[in-house]
């Protein structure tokens, strides 16, 4: 059943689930859950507890459950489906110091699995969210019967923005004002040119929500914490022991994370295979969610 924050918890920098989220996709499904020390807004369509297997979808960084909005109600004919907003990000609230690290988010979101008492079947991330699903099951924190990413991002930055990005962002989250800046900054203009810039087409409803989303100074320092904390070399060397077979869901037109970088994880994951959308960019699963519930579906079933 879904619980209201209370209003003295809400930070003017925060979103507001009174206001912001009154007319958020699938709001029947959202909950809010207590789990590691932390306050949750995670959808749940149907019940962990059932005999129906668990699906678990994880956006990357700088989104919310929202990015699922047209995949999970696909997914939910066959299965419980669970989609959280990591922490800091949409309605979940910021984690302590330390927990915006890849480990810190896979620790975090496996204590919510406890508290929901889900064991899921399938996994499926986006970008981030896919790594963040990689180190749950490399850490034995999932154990389902198959992973699907979404444009993973696993690897670092290569190049100079492998050489820049890093301390940059670092530099913005220790500046408080920073994330009100560049949330202040976002408007209409600004958040089209960068989702265009990702590749692909999403639509008006998905270009509004992220609009909602990067307009938000909490969320912003989310995102902004999230990327100066990460340190994706250990997930890349571990990528030869998963066990589980990781199908690498590619979008042909990504400008975000490069196509090239699923043949590398391919080549170090012993069951992994590639499977490439035409004309998709970074948001596949958002611009095509039938494909992508179809592809999640499949794989769950051949495992």
């Amino acid at each position: 059943m879904l619980e209201r924050p209370a209003l003295s918890r809400i930070s003017p920098d925060r979103l507001d689930w009174a206001r912001d989220g009154a007319d958020w996709p699938l709001r029947e499904a959202s909950r809010f859950i207590e789990a590691g020390g932390l306050r949750w807004h995670v959808q749940v369509l149907g019940d962990p507890q059932d005999a129906r297997p668990v699906a678990l979808l994880i956006h990357g960084a700088g989104g919310a459950c929202h990015s699922w909005r047209g995949v999970a109600p696909l997914l939910a004919r066959d299965f419980t489906v669970i989609a959280p907003d990591l922490p800091g990000h949409g309605f979940s609230a910021p984690p302590p110091r330390g927990g915006h690290s890849l480990p810190g988010m896979a620790a975090a979101l496996a204590a919510l699995l406890r508290r929901l008492g889900a064991a899921p079947g399938v996994a499926a991330g986006h970008s981030a969210g896919a790594a963040v699903m990689a180190r749950m099951a490399l850490d034995g924190m999932i154990a389902p019967r198959a992973l699907v990413a979404f444009n993973g991002a696993f690897l670092p930055f290569k190049g100079v923005a492998g050489v820049l990005f890093p301390p940059m962002a670092k530099l913005l989250a220790l500046n408080p004002l920073a994330a009100r800046a560049m949330a202040w900054s976002a408007d209409r203009a600004a958040v089209e040119r960068l989702l265009g810039g990702m590749g692909g087409a999403l639509d008006a409803e998905g270009r509004a929500l992220y609009r909602r989303l990067f307009s938000n100074p909490g969320h912003v320092a989310a995102a902004l914490n999230m990327m100066a904390a990460w340190d994706l070399g250990p997930l890349g060397r571990d990528l030869r022991r998963l066990a589980q077979p990781l199908t690498l869901v590619v979008g042909e037109a990504d400008r975000a994370v490069p196509p090239s970088d699923a043949r590398i994880v391919a080549d170090r994951v012993p069951h992994a295979h590639i499977r490439t959308l035409a004309g998709l960019g970074h948001l596949a699963h958002e611009e095509r969610p039938d494909t992508a519930a179809h592809i999640i579906r499949d794989c769950a079933s051949v495992a």
